[in-house]
């Protein structure tokens, strides 16, 4: 569940970081299925408004969480942003799906104090509701190398994308593992 930092923006779905992560799983013998219901320029309310049919239709084990930044590059109030992570969080648990929350930083032009509330806003649901987490889903990608960046500074290229399916995966691996029992 996603925005366009998961919905393969100007990339090849093939090339996406969840599709990646399939092939990652199946070549560790894990037989679940990646569903990517992600959305280019997804909201959190949008999101909020579309969970419960996919739950109810997917059915998911484990939901990987990476939505909020386009609140936050849009300038909705932290609360609200935050009320629908939460509310998200809990819909995918009741479900009796565990989730996993990627966390994602603002670009720097909106300063440093709004950024840190940013990200501190993910690091408290993750304690809150005691989900896994990853606190900054785009470190190393995001104002390291600009190859990893597309022009407009906000979207992985495609070389970016096994780094990020990586770093899921290291997450969601441990995971999987405690599910199978």
């Amino acid at each position: 569940m996603g925005d366009s930092l998961s919905a393969a923006y100007k990339i090849a779905i093939e090339q996406s970081w969840p599709a990646l992560l399939q092939g990652k799983l199946g070549n560790s013998g894990f037989e679940d299925k990646i569903v990517n219901a992600s959305i280019s320029g997804e909201t959190t309310v949008g999101g909020l408004e579309r969970l419960p049919a996919l739950l109810q239709q997917h059915r998911p084990r484990i939901m990987v969480l990476e939505l909020g930044g386009n609140d936050g590059l849009r300038g909705y109030p932290f609360a609200t942003t935050s009320a629908n992570l939460a509310r998200m969080i809990e819909l995918a648990q009741q479900s009796g799906a565990t989730v996993l929350l990627l966390g994602v930083r603002m670009p720097p032009n909106l300063g440093p104090v709004y950024n840190q509330r940013f990200q501190a806003m993910y690091r408290d649901l993750a304690e809150r509701y005691q989900v896994a987490f990853i606190a900054r889903f785009l470190e190393g990608v995001a104002g390291s190398d600009p190859r990893l960046m597309q022009s407009d500074g906000i979207h992985p290229t495609a070389l970016a994308q096994p780094i990020l399916a990586k770093r899921v995966y290291e997450r969601l691996r441990p995971m999987l593992e405690a599910l199978a029992g």
